[in-house]
């Protein structure tokens, strides 16, 4: 069967920079801050900050921002309200730690880009706080390689299929590559695009999904280096 994939999209955080792991130790940490008025062993900390932050994504979208409310919320239901408001302004302080946080790029990502938007047209598709998506992609050097920089509220179907219309492309002829198999990949291949993920070593729990290794228009790379070859491989 012939293949032009003519448009790539690639994930932001934990694609081409370190994200998650800001999170991970947030939360960590949020979790020293209400063991001061928890017993951390039944509270069950970890399950109730997850739930109310599925709840809130509705309201809050994805983000820093978002992570910080929930938070907020839930130390204060799992205290009995009785949390201090010293220890909210920790709370308050741990989210902008991670609004502030340095963006370091994962090895190999620029000289990847550069190599597939040589041969592609090339988008950055993220979602997340559009004031923080902004400040890291310029942070990042890599803004002048993409044709377009969309922040959406969801990475999912509705969002992709616009996408491809904008672009004038058919689901056929892209491929989008991320970390995230839930966000990044499930959707574009519901739709019939193609999928290149790139692990990484943290995944927030409500971004997990599992694929098909064998899909025929799925592939999993060790690092973003490997992404030009995948591309060669599916159109040569």
């Amino acid at each position: 069967m012939a293949r032009s994939i003519t448009l790539v999209g690639f994930d932001a955080d934990d694609t081409l920079w370190h994200s998650e792991t800001y999170f991970h130790e947030a939360h960590a940490e949020f979790e020293r801050i209400v063991g001061g008025y928890v017993d951390l062993a039944d509270a069950g900390v970890h399950e109730r900050l997850l739930a109310t932050e599925r709840e809130n994504i509705k309201l809050f979208g994805y983000g820093a921002k978002g992570m910080t409310l929930s938070m907020i919320e839930t130390a204060i239901a799992l205290s009995g309200e009785r949390i201090s408001a010293a220890d909210l302004h920790r709370i308050v302080g741990l989210g902008k730690s991670i609004l502030q946080h340095p963006v370091e790029l994962l090895p190999g990502v620029r000289s990847a880009v550069e190599a597939v938007a040589a041969t592609h047209r090339v988008v950055l598709i993220t979602k997340g706080d559009l004031f923080h998506q902004e400040r890291k992609v310029a942070a990042s050097g890599l803004a002048d390689l993409f044709q377009r920089i969309e922040i959406v509220s969801e990475k999912d179907e509705k969002s992709y299929a616009r996408l491809f219309k904008e672009f004038d492309v058919s689901p056929a002829e892209f491929a989008m590559v991320g970390n995230s198999q839930k966000s990044d990949i499930a959707p574009v291949l519901a739709l019939g695009g193609w999928g290149i993920h790139v692990p990484y070593p943290l995944v927030w729990a409500l971004d997990r999904a599992e694929i098909d290794p064998a899909h025929p228009r799925f592939a999993s790379v060790p690092n973003a280096g490997a992404v030009p070859a995948v591309l060669a491989g599916w159109d040569p």
